[in-house]
């Protein structure tokens, strides 16, 4: 059609200057689902193609200006086109239609057909004005209905006649040409209100469609594009979380170089070393994240320490809420074995190394393993640490074993034979020096400072002399000049004084305090004073006498000898600042980030075992506060006597690092091949054999069992493990009995397996359940027993508290009366007891007198022990009682024990009060923030995910907004967790069998 072909102009570019207010920039929406051209970069995926209208509106174009006052706005109409005329174009496309529709039908005159809008099509109108845009859409949409009421081909509507008449006339009076619905439609929209454009209303409109469409597409985007964003193949709100909850705004050069290595691209395992301060573990919560939103896979995080498990659920919590995922707790007795099956949701398992061990067995027991997307292990090098680093290397050889597509990715310190753990993990490599505050290390002898230097001869070069006048009586009490390296940075800056034992720790830090001036005092006292309140409410009332001098000065002490409570308490005073120096033990250094400017090893000794390598490097690895400090010093204190082994220490590369599976007389390897046994991965000798070749033990079997073959060391386990009646071997095959099946299930140590067992037995033939000292005394750790040194007198004092069926009890385990009133009286006992047995008892009475007041200072004061240590019974209590249950839930004779047992775990667990249970569930709440939860109507887990972090502020004393938000959303995550455990387990319920038996 001519008229159809005349409109064929091409695409108009209409540019608009605002006059009443500047356009906003849309930059900040710009992200990976902006289309290409929009972005100035290349042709998107399918996820970037939106429909074309929304492009074309959201474009930039050249424009010309318009007036905003009440002039007309049509009289020159065609200087806004320049060239070419909307209006004058649908005034020619109406004539040439009345001309053709007159010449077929003379009739029918003022017809008006929709076919001048088909012929100007849709393209030409993309980029029109709102107010356009929207006319063509109305008068579209009544074409539309009038087809679909009348069925026919033609657009003008009419009603047929009975009697075959034509389409009425109608009078010319009551035509609308095009040209005034359009004006019409334009002189409405500039009567409008004028506080917001309606160009700007559709483009929010649409900016919204654009961001609901590249959410759906996130949502469901395949496993085989797993890029969803810009950055480092996450989503742009992964960043902006970043910023918002860690105050990350860029990463460092060497995060960026990692995350985008070709290995780390291809999902092949990585090991990855920097020093202490590097910012190792951002590097893996990026590569968590991808693996959860982009691949839909659950991840494993292994963490060395409790403490560390904890804080990083209270880091992650609030992640999995924004990104919607689950965080769950695997450490202490905290953990679902075989964890919830999701349909949904994906998991992170964050896990100590012994739960990350019993989380993947359970995972392969349930066919589950290939599940798991990730396994991230944090401090690798403790593959050469004892026991644990035996339990590190079988889960991740089991990991590597039975599936091929789970990623394993190694943090760690610099290791001296990486290429021994490259060849295990068959992991690529990446290592770099960075730390983002330069470390200047120091050793100090007699009163001169020397710098370390490996390119001096001596390994030492002077750097000063210490400038600190000394009276003779200071000089006595502080021949190491503690107190002058101390005062050089305090309490302007922050100082870490490691110290050989706990006493020396609180004993260095009551002396320093005796030298220090009164400004001290005055620096943050109201803070201090606040910190002095809340340690008394941590005690019950009760405060320890040391802090009670030291913390006015600033100072404190930290190691395992004080509560949860109070280590926490301490730690984030120091973090803040109110407190300026803490005299510590090792374990600080591989426990959480605290750094210092300064970092003084008080000896070069741990208790009375000279430092390794590692251990002082993790040490001054804590100097350098990153965006504080523009560099962090470390000063070793040395006697003359330890200055050739310091040089070996300080300039000596890292130590090897070496398997223990057959550490402890091969206890490792008798462990992983009962559950290899188990598991049903292996069912002979030879499969054995051939899954041990994937173990860091046989890449170094020559250096540690040159004496015996493999084959020979397989076979010595299996006949160990027959002895004690845990397999049986029929005709080559290997099987399980219900006795090892319990073992590895419970993760037994088998040295205690058997022991564990009779007890349970003879349990069962006196079992007191009018009291909860029989079931504390079937749960006490047997690995504590050595280290507990009875108290004659105190124990007969508290046998005498108990019961007549107590001391029935107790006799009948082998600890009577008598013996106990001998030994305490200081007679010879002549007949044998079982030692083990009376000291089993005696720390089974701490726990049990801890059940019953649920207050650690007056337990550790009744029984003269630490109490640090009776908190370290109770969680290693709790921690054995979790696998004592889960040992009598695979024997049948031990059901009596089920029930009972579950609510004791609860119960050691938390050792509150009943009602403060629920709130203690939540990640970084203890007793002493419980009560005052609980005090300001805070009762439930439901109250906490539903509370606003401001208002907590104000109902708790001294709570931070970041700690308030850390509960919430920790308590969120626990709420949503057992929610959707729940609707797991109805769905499972209603969905019908998969074997249902067909007719």
């Amino acid at each position: 059609m001519a008229a159809a072909a005349g409109m064929n102009y091409g695409r108009l570019e209409v540019k608009i200057k605002r006059v009443c207010q500047r356009k906003r920039a849309r930059d900040h929406l710009k992200a990976h689902l902006t289309p290409a051209r929009k972005r100035g970069g290349a042709v998107c995926s399918p996820l970037c193609n939106f429909n074309r209208r929304i492009n074309s509106i959201m474009a930039e174009s050249r424009a010309v200006e318009y007036c905003s006052d009440s002039e007309d706005l049509f009289g020159d109409y065609d200087s806004i086109l320049e060239d070419s005329s909307v209006l004058a174009k649908l005034d020619d496309a109406e004539q040439n239609e009345r001309l053709r529709g007159a010449e077929q039908q003379p009739e029918a005159e003022d017809v008006l057909s929709d076919s001048i809008l088909d012929g100007l099509g849709d393209e030409p109108f993309e980029d029109l004005p709102a107010s356009q845009l929207q006319f063509q859409e109305e008068v579209q949409e009544k074409a539309k209905r009038s087809r679909l009421q009348d069925g026919d081909k033609t657009s003008t509507p009419f009603r047929g006649l009975a009697n075959g008449e034509g389409p009425p006339r109608r009078p010319a009076a009551a035509r609308r040409s095009v040209a005034d619905q359009l004006k019409r439609t334009m002189l409405g929209n500039a009567a409008a209100p004028p506080a917001v454009s309606r160009t700007a209303m559709l483009k929010e409109a649409v900016v919204s469609e654009e961001i609901n469409v590249a959410m759906q597409a996130m949502e469901t985007v395949s496993a085989d594009m797993p890029d969803l964003g810009p950055f480092f193949g996450l989503p742009s709100k992964v960043k902006e979380l970043m910023f918002k909850l860690r105050g990350i705004q860029s990463l460092y050069d060497w995060q960026q170089t990692c995350l985008n290595l070709d290995c780390v691209q291809q999902r092949k395992n990585l090991i990855y070393s920097l020093p202490t301060s590097g910012g190792k573990t951002l590097v893996a919560e990026i590569l968590i994240l991808r693996e959860l939103l982009c691949r839909r896979k659950d991840c494993l995080f292994i963490l060395p320490y409790i403490s560390l498990v904890q804080e990083k659920v209270r880091g992650l919590a609030s992640f999995g809420l924004e990104l919607d995922f689950m965080v769950e707790e695997y450490a202490g007795s905290k953990g679902r074995f075989p964890p919830v099956k999701r349909r949904n949701k994906t998991s992170l398992y964050i896990a100590t190394i012994e739960k990350g061990h019993s989380l993947v067995n359970s995972l392969i027991e349930t066919s589950r393993l290939d599940n798991l997307g990730l396994v991230v292990v944090d401090e690798l090098h403790m593959l050469g640490d004892g026991s644990r680093g035996a339990i590190i290397e079988m889960t991740l050889t089991k990991v590597q074993y039975v599936s091929k597509t789970t990623q394993i990715i190694g943090m760690s310190a610099t290791l001296g034979n990486i290429k021994d753990l490259q060849t295990f993990l068959r992991a690529e490599n990446y290592t770099n020096n960075f730390r983002p505050v330069q470390l200047k290390e120091f050793v100090k002898l007699h009163d001169t400072i020397y710098e370390v230097d490996p390119k001096e001869e001596n390994c030492f070069r002077f750097s000063r002399l210490l400038n600190f006048k000394y009276s003779s009586t200071m000089q006595k009490i502080d021949p190491d000049h503690i107190i002058a390296l101390v005062t050089e940075v305090i309490p302007a800056h922050s100082c870490l004084l490691f110290c050989p034992t706990k006493k020396n720790c609180e004993n260095v830090a009551a002396m320093i305090c005796k030298y220090l001036k009164e400004d001290f005092l005055r620096h943050r006292e109201e803070e201090k004073g606040v910190l002095l309140r809340e340690l008394r409410d941590s005690g019950n009332g009760s405060l320890c006498p040391v802090l009670k001098v030291t913390v006015p000065y600033g100072v404190a002490y930290h190691h395992s000898g004080l509560t949860s409570e109070e280590r926490k308490l301490v730690e984030e005073a120091y973090s803040s600042g109110v407190l300026c120096l803490l005299t510590c033990t090792s374990t600080l250094a591989a426990g959480i980030n605290l750094p210092a400017r300064r970092v003084i090893l008080r000896s070069p000794y741990v208790a009375t075992d000279f430092l390794k390598r590692s251990q002082y490097k993790q040490m001054v690895g804590r100097a350098g506060r990153a965006g504080i400090d523009s560099v962090g010093e470390s000063i070793l204190i040395l006697q003359e006597k330890d200055r050739n082994m310091a040089k070996t220490l300080v300039c000596a590369p890292m130590e090897s690092c070496y398997s223990n599976l057959m550490h402890d007389d091969g206890k490792g390897l008798l462990s992983l091949v009962l559950s290899l046994i188990g598991l049903n991965i292996t069912s002979s000798v030879e499969q054995l054999q051939d899954f041990l070749q994937g173990t860091l033990l046989f890449v170094q079997w020559q250096q540690l069992c040159v004496e015996r073959s493999l084959l020979e060391a397989v076979q010595q386990c299996v006949d160990v493990l027959k002895e004690k009646e845990l397999i049986t071997v029929d005709s080559q095959s290997l099987r399980v009995t219900k006795l090892g099946k319990a073992t590895y299930k419970a993760s037994v140590d088998l040295t205690y397996a058997e022991v564990l067992y009779k007890d349970l037995s003879k349990g069962l033939e006196s079992l007191l359940l009018n009291s909860y000292l029989h079931l504390v005394y079937l749960v006490t750790p047997y690995d504590l027993i050595d280290q507990c040194k009875p108290n004659w007198m105190i124990f007969f004092r508290q046998f005498t508290l108990l019961s007549v069926a107590e001391q029935k009890m107790s006799a009948a385990v082998g600890v009577p009366e008598s013996f106990v009133a001998r030994k305490a009286a200081g007679q010879t006992v002549k007949k044998g007891v079982n030692v083990a047995a009376v000291r089993r008892m005696y720390l089974a009475l701490v726990l049990f007198s801890l059940l019953k007041e649920t207050d650690v200072w007056s337990v550790s004061e009744r029984f003269q022990v630490s109490r640090g240590f009776v908190q370290t019974l109770l969680g290693s209590s709790s921690a054995f009682c979790s696998c004592v249950l889960h040992f009598t839930e695979e024997l049948e004779e031990f059901w009596p024990f089920r029930a009972l047992l579950a609510e004791l775990t609860r119960r050691l667990s938390y050792c509150v009060k009943a009602e403060l249970i629920p709130l203690m569930e939540v990640a970084g709440v203890l007793e002493s923030r419980a009560k005052q939860l609980y005090a300001a109507g805070y009762k439930t887990l439901t109250h906490l995910a539903n509370a606003d972090p401001a208002a907590l502020c104000t109902a708790i004393q001294n709570l931070y907004r970041k700690q308030a938000n850390q509960i919430v959303a920790s308590a969120k995550m626990l709420v949503s967790e057992k929610a959707a455990a729940l609707q797991e387990e109805v769905d499972e319920l209603l969905a019908p069998p998969s074997d249902l038996p067909q007719l």
